[in-house]
């Protein structure tokens, strides 16, 4: 096998759990704090830290410490590597 698939497994598990997608999708949205997300879910503290680290160890979310915070927002550039490979598995289906 390839490694050329390597850097995109990563996100495609992140992306495969039904919250870690909400989450992305909320983030898609606007940029969040990690009290902001969680009122939204009903998850523990440390649930969401897991889902997170996840997030942002794919690269698909950024963290920064603001204060007591920590601020959560896309990374926009990692969403298009992903969304350029989708495009590539496009180019070469025939359309049906």
């Amino acid at each position: 096998m390839t490694t050329y698939f390597y850097g995109y497994i990563p996100v495609f598990k992140a992306l495969a759990d039904e919250t870690r997608l909400q989450i992305v999708q909320m983030l898609s949205c606007e940029t969040m704090h990690a009290n902001g997300i969680l009122e939204c879910f009903s998850l523990t503290q440390p649930s969401l830290s897991y889902h997170m680290k996840i997030l942002t160890s794919c690269g698909l979310v950024r963290a920064k410490r603001q204060g007591g915070y920590t601020i959560y927002s896309i990374d926009g550039d990692r969403l298009k590597y992903v969304i350029a490979l989708l495009n590539e598995l496009l180019d070469g289906m025939e359309v049906r």
